[in-house]
């Protein structure tokens, strides 16, 4: 059986990403952020120090995505990079003063969008955890 795309859920999944990254773009373009250099900023924001390969695994980003994201945030004025102190094969994320202001600028862009979404705040958590239990269980098993 053949199914059309919009019959499929991976089409489905496919176009509501779009409309996501498109639904952002007006709320951090006066922050003069993209969408993952947000997600970068906001992870920081609640967990600063952490590690690259950390920050990576939480925003299921490859290095070869993140470190010229991060090299630029760094130009920026938002990051520091530096060398772990314990373990130099790890490079530590920080807020610069700068980088905390920003994140303090962005603390309304989740309502501004759920506000976009029209569902209420039940639906979107709602909508986040089967899309979160979707998404491990596709998670490819590592060796």
């Amino acid at each position: 059986m053949s199914l059309a795309p919009p019959d499929m859920l991976c089409f489905a999944l496919h176009s509501a990403a779009h409309a996501v990254h498109a639904a952002y773009a007006p709320l951090l373009q006066p922050l003069g952020l993209t969408y993952p250099q947000y997600l970068v900023l906001t992870s920081l924001a609640v967990r600063d120090g952490q590690s690259v390969s950390d920050l990576g695994n939480e925003l299921r980003l490859e290095s070869n995505t993140l470190t010229p994201m991060l090299k630029r945030m760094q130009a920026e004025g938002w990051v520091t990079r530096t060398r772990d102190t314990v373990d130099e094969r790890l490079v530590r994320l920080s807020l610069t003063a700068e980088g905390h202001a920003l994140a303090a600028r962005a603390t309304g862009v989740p309502r501004a969008f759920a506000e976009r979404t029209g569902l209420t705040l039940d639906q979107i958590a709602d909508l986040r955890d089967v899309l979160a239990v979707l998404r491990d269980r596709l998670k490819p098993a590592r060796p």
